[in-house]
């Protein structure tokens, strides 16, 4: 028999899931400025206070609904730092191509610049997405592959830069031919 305490758990649950999808199709749709707590109680069908309840702001509901978006790609081990590269670079152009957070991240790094919660979002984020370069990195440091004053964030500049670059900037294609060359170039940048 189920407890009266199970059913409000319930209840608040199913809240909670319906605004934090809210938020997010409202984040996918619009970027961070898209979002407000107005639309998000209007569209989860969850009251004003109910949503102020769970997230005592519109940053902390924010910064929930954004915790699972980019999940880091995978950490390839060809045997190779090349081969690595290559498909690091290969998965994040599709992810760019394709994923919802491709979307998001340009709203994300435009208000980590006035809000402190939403700052640490993007550094968790950032974080999150780019590991798997310094992953790479430092395994081919350990091999001799790459040279010692060549850090991850020297890896993740030479490749993410070009692809971001394309993705939100010139909005050019970011096919195979244009990710090869991101990945020829960013090994002779680095000496590879």
């Amino acid at each position: 028999m189920a407890r009266s305490g199970d059913f409000v758990d319930v209840r608040v649950q199913r809240s909670k899931t319906a605004v934090l999808a809210q938020t997010y199709e409202l984040l996918s749709a619009g970027g961070i400025g898209g979002v407000s707590i107005d639309e998000v109680s209007r569209r989860s069908g969850v009251s004003k206070t109910t949503i102020y309840r769970h997230w005592p702001s519109r940053a902390a509901l924010l910064v929930e609904a954004c915790s699972t978006i980019g999940s880091a790609p995978p950490v390839p081990d060809t045997g190779s730092f090349g081969g690595d590269l290559v498909a690091l670079t290969e998965t994040l152009a599709e992810q760019l191509r394709s994923a919802r957070w491709a979307a998001v991240l340009p709203s994300i790094v435009d208000a980590a610049e006035r809000e402190p919660e939403l700052a640490g979002l993007h550094a968790d984020l950032h974080a999150r997405l780019m590991a798997p370069f310094g992953v790479v990195t430092e395994r081919a440091r350990a091999r001799g592959e790459l040279a010692e004053d060549r850090g991850p964030s020297d890896v993740t500049a030479a490749v993410a830069g070009p692809l971001f670059y394309r993705r939100w900037f010139s909005r050019e294609p970011l096919d195979a031919a244009f990710v090869a060359h991101v990945v020829e170039d960013a090994l002779g940048h680095l000496g590879v």
